[in-house]
């Protein structure tokens, strides 16, 4: 079975909308897929949570499917969503000096494609 993780850096919500459907469509063929937000996209966290923003059902979906692995905490908590990233639930990740290190996925066999 193929292993994706998806590391979104870009800040640009038109180019995190393509994180958010790529993670779908490659969940909805049966691979394992992970997000994981870092860098100026955690500034999006606030915006994809509320309910009027052109993405929030896309990141609703990949939230109930576990497709978000997590956000970057010390990024989230420079961009000033780390309140906005608890309050959704997400998973702070910090094992790479506060930041998610891609090398436990690549170990897992994860191919790693960024944003």
């Amino acid at each position: 079975m193929k292993k994706i993780a998806l590391f979104a850096f870009n800040g640009d919500a038109v180019c995190f909308v393509h994180v958010l459907l790529n993670a779908l469509d490659m969940n909805e063929k049966g691979y394992i897929v992970k997000i994981v937000i870092e860098g100026a996209a955690a500034k999006l966290i606030e915006i994809l949570g509320q309910p009027d923003n052109p993405m929030h059902k896309h990141w609703q979906k990949v939230k109930e499917l576990h497709l978000v692995e997590g956000v970057c905490k010390a990024c989230a908590s420079k961009m000033g969503t780390l309140q906005d990233a608890q309050s959704q639930g997400l998973t702070l990740l910090d094992d790479m000096s506060g930041h998610p290190g891609m090398g436990r996925y690549v170990d897992a066999g994860f191919e790693i494609i960024t944003f």
